[in-house]
């Protein structure tokens, strides 16, 4: 009885963290609801729950009118009322959440651990964001994202600096993006699902190239530290090196680096070592259900490491499902996990698979990761429409 009363300890710490992520968070700014003014959870005519902040941000300064920013139903800022089950809820769990800044913290005496400073994004900003990168040159942040101008780029702060790529079905436009990546000389390169191709972009949106016809389903794609474009291209099962002058808007060659691959999506390449990772999503036979494989190949395209799901399941307790792959800059494999919602380090590939947990907490859907200049990881997590930035905290 002592034994399953003090097993109760952690999986009781564990509810409550899932009741603040899930239920005691405003969902457009990310902060906690509380019972301050500014902070009350307020309900809007049709069920949603915003802070009372974002309320007042979202209302017409004049005539209080706003949109829900979840499902767009039209209504006014007076129209709202507080959220009694949250408020009784937070009284509920008042004293178990005091504590809860110290929560995702391993022991004091492992440093290092990776905790969220914060997030930018959120609904109505984002809509389903697919693909996440980095600029080499101004550290902004591009996103790709079902929104009606499908380019969104973010500055240093999280502030939206510019967006471009409007929803449609001219060649310029962007149907339904998959990934993103900069190159070295800024240009936006994007992988368009809705036909098929793989289309460029100067940093300010003007359309320099689109290629189209040469690919049965391009997906991943990455920069590579030659200014090339990596590309993954699901249906053919191959991956793709082009050479592009991207000034002048010309494709100068491509080479096809690897076939017979099994429905790979996810491309990274190592700026330390020139590794490059693929994630594949083979079906499972009879089942119809998707696995994953990460497979890690040398500079020269030689096999230098390989872990499927069923070998990472030896090592974690629960089943993974690889959304997303990056490489650190120590030349650690990177991938987000979608099953266990948790950023996992598989280690160097030599190495395969050194398991180690670096996010478990707070994240819902993550989809995309990339490392900063700074060592900060980046986290598109697609169910909070937002991207969530975590550094290694040393307290």
């Amino acid at each position: 009885m002592g034994a399953e009363a003090s097993g109760s300890g952690p999986a009781l710490r564990e509810l409550v963290r899932e009741a603040e992520i899930s239920l005691l968070e405003c969902k457009v700014c990310f902060e906690r609801f509380g019972h301050r003014q500014q902070r009350r959870p307020r309900n809007l005519p049709c069920g949603h729950v915003v802070c009372l902040a974002c309320v007042a941000a979202l209302a017409h300064p004049l005539t209080l009118a706003l949109e829900c920013p979840f499902c767009r139903r039209a209504c006014r800022g007076c129209d709202t009322s507080d959220c009694l089950p949250v408020l009784h809820l937070l009284e509920l769990l008042g004293s178990a959440l005091r504590p809860a800044p110290a929560a995702p913290r391993a022991a004091p005496s492992a440093p290092g651990v990776l905790t969220c400073h914060h997030a930018f994004g959120g609904w109505g900003t984002l809509v389903n964001p697919t693909g996440l990168a980095l600029c080499p040159k101004t550290g902004r942040v591009v996103v790709v994202h079902d929104g009606r101008r499908r380019v969104k780029i973010f500055d240093a702060g999280g502030g939206c600096a510019h967006q471009f790529g409007e929803k449609g079905d001219a060649a310029q436009d962007i149907r339904y993006p998959l990934d993103v990546t900069v190159t070295n000389d800024c240009h936006v390169v994007v992988t368009d699902a809705g036909d098929r191709s793989i289309k460029v972009f100067d940093f300010f949106g003007q359309i320099k190239l689109v290629i189209g016809s040469q690919f049965s389903l391009p997906w991943g794609v990455e920069t590579t530290p030659q200014n090339g474009v990596m590309v993954t291209d699901a249906e053919a099962g191959s991956l793709h090196l082009l050479e592009v002058d991207f000034p002048e808007g010309v494709l100068r060659r491509t080479e096809r680096l690897q076939t017979h691959l099994c429905y790979p999506r996810g491309v990274a390449v190592s700026w330390l070592t020139g590794a490059i990772a693929i994630l594949e999503h083979p079906l499972a036979v009879g089942t119809g259900a998707c696995s994953t494989t990460v497979k890690v190949f040398s500079a020269n395209m030689q096999l230098i490491g390989q872990v499927d799901a069923f070998g990472l399941s030896l090592f974690f307790p629960s089943k993974i499902t690889a959304s997303a792959v990056t490489f650190d800059h120590q030349g650690n494999v990177i991938v987000a996990d979608t099953s266990s919602q948790a950023v996992l380090c598989l280690g160097k590939p030599e190495e395969f698979p050194v398991l180690k947990p670096i996010i478990t907490h707070g994240l819902s859907h993550p989809v995309a990761v990339t490392f900063t200049k700074e060592n900060s990881l980046l986290v598109l997590d697609s169910a909070a429409h937002s991207v969530k930035v975590y550094k290694v905290d040393w307290g």
